[in-house]
């Protein structure tokens, strides 16, 4: 076990090492390391090391695209004792670099198991590691900031410290790197029009679909079209990269800009003048998450990285508009700078941690965004009604145009 002193992490001597004889270790770019046993994949990988607060909802955490980059320690000890299934992944494809569990995997005890967490780690190539103090490693994170950091897992159970320091070192970090355009899809595609799951029929299909959306994708969430799809919506998914014109050519109703990886600035070099021709167009946008970063960049605003962010599914935040306080779910590490805001930006949502943008709307067109996930429901409800504005936004659009 490999315990901090507040949050000053200190080397462990090599001659312990030995005497735990671990397979694994988290290796920070300061040097400080912790010893521990390793899981899922067998290697070695590099990323930010960010903590999550969930209780629930290991499986749609680790497949997030937003994670890519990002190794994730959880804080709550019990992670993998529901398994893994096939209906609650948010990605085809893993991003995440690697997790951290306090404890180690427990065996499956849930109906809707498929396969051992262990397993469905190894098969998606995820290397993890467990068997220390977490919460030394949160308190560090959260006073001193997302550190860059490199995990090992190796069976033989040697390692060599400074290599891994020098890995974490070399890393470029999240700052400055656009990873949106590695998570985004490389074909366009229709969604299938499953709706969101239920106990009793799993996922249906939608039968009637009133409105078009194409939504940019910047590493989107499969339940965010599930959503759509229970808002009667065809939703048309398009690479990052796809022009203005494209989409426009497509006549959506609405148009959607997805959650996402990397720092909103980087992405916003290509996705700014495409955002800025369809607010021109005057058609309706709702953004999530990095796609509220980029809308704000869009409009004038700018971002900076957050010395933590948000991350878990207990984060309140109070809506300007009506007074209302959500409980939302977030993984954000960027935020919209508060100073100088454009005149024509409204800030809707705010947090009651630190007080951070939550949510903006452009003041004399069918634009908005928020910072959250309302999709993931750990309200439960709390934030489903923006689906709703959305859709209300597409409305009155098609009325203006018909009068």
């Amino acid at each position: 076990m490999y315990l901090l002193e507040k949050t000053n992490l200190t080397h462990q001597k090599k001659d312990n090492l030995k005497k735990i004889n671990p397979t694994g270790i988290l290796v920070l770019e300061n040097g400080s390391f912790f010893n521990g046993h390793g899981f899922g994949y067998e290697g070695t990988t590099t990323g930010e090391i960010c903590f999550n607060t969930s209780i629930t909802g290991y499986q749609e955490i680790i497949s997030d695209p937003s994670y890519a980059g990002q190794i994730i320690n959880f804080t709550f000890p019990h992670i993998g004792n529901v398994g893994t299934n096939n209906d609650d992944h948010e990605s085809e494809k893993i991003w995440t670099r690697g997790v951290i569990f306090n404890s180690e995997i427990t065996n499956p005890s849930n109906y809707r198991a498929l396969k051992h967490l262990d397993n469905w780690l190894k098969k998606n190539k995820i290397i993890g590691i467990t068997g220390f103090d977490t919460r030394s490693l949160t308190n560090f994170i959260r006073d001193k900031g997302a550190p860059k950091g490199t995990i090992s897992y190796s069976r033989k159970g040697k390692f060599n410290i400074n290599k891994l320091k020098n890995l974490s070192n070399k890393w470029s970090g999240l700052k400055n790197l656009d990873l949106a355009e590695k998570v985004t899809t490389k074909k366009n595609y229709k969604w299938s029009g499953f709706k969101t799951w239920k106990k009793e029929s799993r996922f249906l299909k939608s039968k009637i679909r009133t409105f078009k959306i194409v939504a940019i994708d910047y590493g989107i969430k499969k339940n965010i079209l599930r959503y759509f799809s229970d808002f009667r919506c065809e939703v048309i998914i398009v690479s990052c990269k796809t022009s203005a014109e494209k989409i426009l050519k497509m006549k959506p109703d609405g148009v959607f800009l997805s959650n996402g990886p990397g720092d909103p600035a980087a992405t916003g070099k290509y996705a700014i003048k495409i955002i800025k021709t369809l607010i021109k167009s005057k058609i309706p946008i709702f953004g999530i998450c990095l796609g509220h970063q980029i809308l704000a960049l869009a409009l004038g605003a700018k971002t900076k990285k957050m010395n933590l962010g948000h991350r878990g599914a207990n984060h309140p935040v109070k809506n300007l508009i009506n007074s209302q306080v959500e409980i939302t779910s977030q993984n954000h590490g960027f935020e919209i700078v508060k100073e100088n805001l454009p005149r024509d930006i409204e800030i809707t949502h705010k947090s009651l941690f630190d007080g951070c943008i939550e949510g903006i709307r452009l003041k004399n067109k069918p634009v908005f965004s928020v910072q959250y996930h309302p999709e993931s429901n750990p309200g439960p409800q709390d934030s489903v009604y923006l689906f709703q504005e959305f859709i209300n936004n597409i409305k009155k659009n098609a009325k203006k145009k018909r009068s």
